[in-house]
């Protein structure tokens, strides 16, 4: 016979390694976009267009690392289980890789996106001109706007989604044994 604690969901989840390694991701993911929320609206550091589009595999890890968590103490099939864990392990990795371009345009190794790094094209009339500088604030790719210990918000997302893809393999490695 077992005990009513067993079956409580923190039990299940340390009893169940591919459960423990999706909820794991997904508390990552939720906790890097709360830091990139805090750095926008509590520090006022704006992010330029190629940090929005890092936050884009956070977005869809959160909720589908907890369906995977939720699949997998439900005793869902292990390929059901796979199919989520290379989706998670391959919006971790193009994050790294998106991460890793963004730093490189930020350390000027490459250029970046004509929309957030290139030159100033067409500025329009030169009578609107004045008026249309005071309504647009351009954040640009190629600036750092904040470093701790010689790395960018770039160079930590990096950090992060390889974190992130470790976890994944985990998962795999756990869902695997599993059989």
């Amino acid at each position: 016979m077992t005990s009513a604690a067993a079956h409580s969901p923190p039990t299940r989840f340390s009893a169940d390694p591919a459960a423990a390694a999706a909820l794991a991701i997904a508390v990552v993911a939720a906790a890097t976009l709360a830091g990139a929320w805090f750095f926008q609206l509590v520090l006022d550091i704006r992010p330029c267009p190629l940090c929005l589009e890092q936050r884009y595999a956070y977005y869809l890890a959160v909720p589908l690392a907890l369906a995977v968590a939720f699949a997998a103490v439900r005793g869902a099939p292990r390929p059901l289980l796979l199919a989520g864990f290379a989706v998670l392990l391959l919006a971790a990795l193009a994050n790294a890789w998106l991460g890793g371009y963004h730093a490189g345009v930020e350390w000027k190794f490459w250029p970046g996106p004509t929309d957030c790094s290139g030159p100033v094209v067409d500025l329009g009339s030169a009578g609107t001109l004045l008026q249309r500088l005071d309504t647009v604030k351009v954040i640009r790719c190629d600036e750092v706007q904040w470093r701790f210990l010689g790395l960018s918000l770039a160079g930590y997302n990096v950090l992060i989604s390889l974190l992130m893809a470790m976890m994944v393999l985990w998962g795999i490695v756990a869902t695997k044994r599993s059989a």
